[in-house]
């Protein structure tokens, strides 16, 4: 059975903004002359885009777009979210052709590459961790974090719901969250949720990070939708969570959300479904890169 996010083309969700980004990393890239486009000049030419270690595509909008903006085209042999099988062609395996001048695809090729490789590197690992929370019988919501990097958080939110990891929050405007520094600044737990509800409204989510147990029953009984148990032991979170749902339930509709350092080595120890979301900057920060190449034919 495919899920409703395989059955759609996540190349809709993107904002009208995005193709603009990909124009500023070409001009990052090419800020002035293009020396080695001159040598080639506008032949036509087409090249085959190899993928060269196992993983997810992912990225391939960002990819369309580069080549478009040097004026090449794109026809994919894989689809979104498919595996890179190595076991056959050499090691390699034949992802896409793209044709057009040989100035136009050299010039996109670096951009294009290094944008695939990023966003595919981030779906295969939330993929493998999705995989493996499956496998320890976690029903709940895996989800990334705000740790991405600036200027490139579009394309790495992206990698992660091709790997079927949830995004969490955009952006600051996103939803409410309220960590320690919010909640010491403002003074209590519950005076910061109060204020924090006077100008989010009834349609944004407000989440609050806590460190105890006492923290998290201050933090549903001022209205916290989401309560995030930060830094908790494996132990602790599961003794934590249970009692919260106990105790509150029938009372307050809330989710519970877990994060702190959390990797493939010890996530297993965090598993149970009174967790609602595990999150983890693990699945997009120093994550490897799959490795694609792009050779023009002769």
């Amino acid at each position: 059975m495919t899920t409703p996010l395989q059955q759609g083309n996540l190349a809709h969700l993107l904002p009208p903004s995005w193709k603009t980004q990909v124009t500023a990393w070409l001009d990052e890239d090419t800020p002035s002359c293009d020396y080695a486009g001159f040598v080639v000049g506008e032949q036509p030419r087409t090249a085959t885009l190899w993928g060269k270690s196992a993983g997810v595509i992912a990225g391939r909008p960002f990819f369309d777009e580069v080549f478009q903006q040097c004026g090449c085209k794109v026809e994919w042999h894989a689809s979104e979210g498919d595996a890179v099988d190595i076991s056959a062609n050499g090691g390699k395996m034949k992802v896409a052709t793209v044709t057009g001048p040989a100035r136009g695809l050299l010039l996109g090729e670096r951009v294009a590459l290094n944008t695939l490789s990023r966003c595919s590197g981030i779906a295969t690992r939330s993929k493998e961790l999705v995989d493996l929370l499956r496998a320890g019988g976690y029903k709940g919501i895996l989800a990334g974090t705000r740790k991405t990097t600036p200027g490139y958080r579009l394309v790495e939110k992206y990698g992660m719901l091709a790997g079927g990891a949830d995004g969490h929050r955009m952006d600051l405007s996103s939803m409410v969250m309220l960590k320690d520094n919010h909640v010491w600044s403002r003074g209590s737990i519950t005076e910061a949720v109060v204020a924090a509800r006077s100008v989010a409204g009834f349609s944004m989510k407000i989440e609050v990070e806590v460190q105890s147990e006492e923290e998290a029953d201050e933090a549903i009984a001022a209205g916290a939708d989401i309560v995030m148990l930060d830094n908790f032991t494996g132990d602790g979170v599961k003794i934590a969570s249970k009692s919260l749902q106990e105790r509150w339930q029938g009372k307050k509709h809330f989710l519970l959300e877990v994060s702190g350092g959390l990797t493939n080595q010890n996530v297993a120890a965090y598993v149970c479904n009174d967790i609602d979301i595990i999150s983890t900057s693990y699945i997009h920060q120093g994550v490897p890169h799959v490795d694609f190449s792009l050779k023009i034919e002769h």
